[in-house]
Order: C-alpha cells, then structure tokens, then sequence
C-alpha cells in the first residue's frame, strides 16, 4: 500500500526545477525528528547545482532535491528525543554528522567522515519540501526568532564561524570581499565582535550600501573602483584579515595585496573553478596565512542567541519572499542577481 505523499521542489536537469509528489518523510528511529517546514532560504550553493548540477566532485544525479536553510514546526520525535518538542520552531543544522569518527571525536563535526547534509548529492535530499526528518542533534530551538529569522541562522553560523577562525576582532581593521548574504553574515558578528574599521567590497551597489547601513566603515564597487588602492589610502599599513566570500580569482589576489605582513586572509567563498592561485612571491615575503572555511562547527546555538537578544540585524537581509510553489521563481531571481536581492526566502505557508 502507497503510503502519505508530500509536495516537493526538485532539480530535473540544468536550470530547470519542478513541483513533484514524493513519500513523506516518517520517523525511523529513536532520535529522529519530523519537521513542517516553514521557511528556506535560498543559498549561493543551491545555485551552484541549479546552474551547473555540480560543486567540485558533488555531481546532482537526476531528479536530485536542493536546499539546507530552513527552519519549521516539530510534528513528531522519536521515542529518544528529549530536546525538542512537538509544537517548537527550530531553526536546523543541516549536517548530520555520525560524531563517531576520528575528525568527530576531534570536534570537527563539518568534515565528519561520514558526514550527511541536507540537499548535497550523495548525501541527503534537500529541504525544498513540505516535511523533512532529521537527527535531534540538528534542531535548535528558536522560539523568540521569526521563521524567516530561524532560516537565516544556518548562513549566519557560518559567518560566526569563519570570525572565530580568524584573529581576535577588538580594534581590528578588516576587509570583506563579497557582500552577500555570506559576506554580510560575516560582518554581523564581526562587528559585534569589535571590530573597530570593517572595508567591503562587490560589484553590485544595494549590496555596497546595504553593508554601509548595516555598521561597515567604508564599501566600494570593485567594478568601478581600484578597491587595493582606495583602501590602502586609508590603510597604508595593511588589513589585519581579510575574508574572501565570492569565490573569485580578483577578489583572491585583492585580499593578498590588502593585507598586512603576517595578516590573516579567510576564505569562505566556494569558486566555480576547480584551481585558484596565488603569487607565492608576495604570499611568502608577507608571510601571509590562509584559512579555510568549510561549513561550521557548534556555532548554530550563537547565532540563534545572536538575534535573539538583538546583537545582530539579519532581517535586512531577507529582501524577497516567494510561496514555496514558485520556487522556481527564486532561484532565476537568486540566479540572475536582480532586484536587488540579497537573500530571497521560500515560505511553506505564504500562497500564490
């Protein structure tokens, strides 16, 4: 017998999305914990596999399921759970790591050796759906936050992450290349941090002045603009750290120039190119360290208690808003980087 059916969004072939029936989602063991969805956001990632059906060695096989921002409504738990209730919003961690491998067992939950993640091929469907289950470990309650709020947390705690993997904030003076929703993510908690001068960059001028409104010192359109120049007029000295978040060649070699001798540059934007490189000349003579950043570890309940208690304003990001049936809609938007958008947010109980 056929059992109960829900809605879902998935990838047919290279640009093209449709609005299926698949098995609903059920509890299946002790821990797990079954989610109405609410809210998803659309990520850089999620395009990545709209565009080109990969990122790197993850290749989408056909229909394949996107997203892993969301937050929702616990329906039902496993017998086990004990951290959430049915009735609680959540905001979720889209990684279900096994916390029982050796990179685990070091508290690197984000490369778990056997790490499964929501809408990653070969791993697990997404979240563009009407009910998803998932381990307790990935619920966070998130009662004081909005659902759109809920959503965000998940880039937001990679933007926690990626400061706390840099140099301490306090009087710092810092760049960030890329300023959308992940680079914007960045500066938050950075600023919250102490960071005393914050320089961002992009080539699209709402996000330029949106970074501007939201605490950044200085923004420059690195379209228009010789951004190593005009920051190094106020910063002869170098930056402190630099954080990459656009995944680009010109941002890279931008950050190297912009840095101090011993400065720090973090990479947090995902390339569409499988080879970036570097002038090891002016890398070495500065003696330049590079950090990357893969996902984040244990920063999720920070950035739920980062916007509850209003340390951080992630709410002018979220420019656009789409029913989950024109989903579709969202990701041309996200795609084509038009209207402004920053972060546009799926809703699972808006209509038409």
């Amino acid at each position: 017998m056929k059992g109960p059916e829900m809605k879902a969004m998935v990838l047919t072939g290279i640009n093209r999305m449709e609005l299926v029936e698949q098995d609903a989602s059920r509890i299946e063991s002790d821990s797990d914990v079954l989610i109405r969805l609410e809210a998803a956001g659309v990520c850089g990632s999620d395009i990545h596999y709209y565009e080109t059906g990969r990122i790197g060695s993850q290749i989408v096989e056909y229909p394949f399921r996107v997203g892993h921002e969301c937050s929702g409504i616990v329906e039902a738990v496993g017998d086990g759970v004990g951290r959430v209730s049915p009735g609680d919003r959540v905001a979720v961690d889209p990684a279900m790591p096994c916390y029982a491998c050796d990179q685990c067992l070091e508290g690197r939950h984000h490369t778990c050796r056997n790490l499964r993640f929501l809408g990653t091929p070969g791993q697990a469907g997404g979240c563009l759906c009407e009910y998803i289950v998932v381990p307790e470990k990935s619920c966070f309650k998130a009662p004081a936050l909005s659902a759109d709020q809920a959503a965000v947390v998940e880039p937001l705690s990679i933007g926690v992450y990626a400061v706390k993997k840099s140099i301490c904030m306090p009087g710092a003076r810092i760049g960030i290349l890329g300023s959308g929703p992940i680079g914007l993510c960045v500066m938050l908690p950075a600023i919250e941090q102490g960071a005393a001068r914050v320089y961002v960059t992009d080539k699209i001028d709402n996000r330029c002045t949106l970074a501007h409104s939201l605490g950044a010192y200085w923004t420059g359109n690195a379209a228009d603009t010789d951004i190593v120049a005009a920051i190094a007029d106020q910063e002869p000295g170098g930056l402190d750290a630099v954080f990459e978040c656009c995944g680009d060649q010109g941002a890279l070699d931008q950050a190297v120039a912009l840095l101090k001798p011993g400065g720090k540059l973090i990479i947090v934007g995902i390339p569409r190119t499988e080879l970036v490189s570097f002038s090891i000349d002016r890398l070495r003579r500065k003696e330049i360290t590079i950090q990357n950043i893969r996902r984040q570890v244990d920063c999720v309940e920070l950035s739920c208690a980062l916007i509850a208690e209003k340390k951080v304003n992630v709410d002018p990001l979220i420019t656009h808003h789409f029913a989950f049936e024109r989903a579709v809609e969202a990701f041309e938007l996200v795609k084509e980087y038009r209207e402004g958008v920053v972060k546009a947010v799926i809703s699972f109980t808006k209509k038409g």
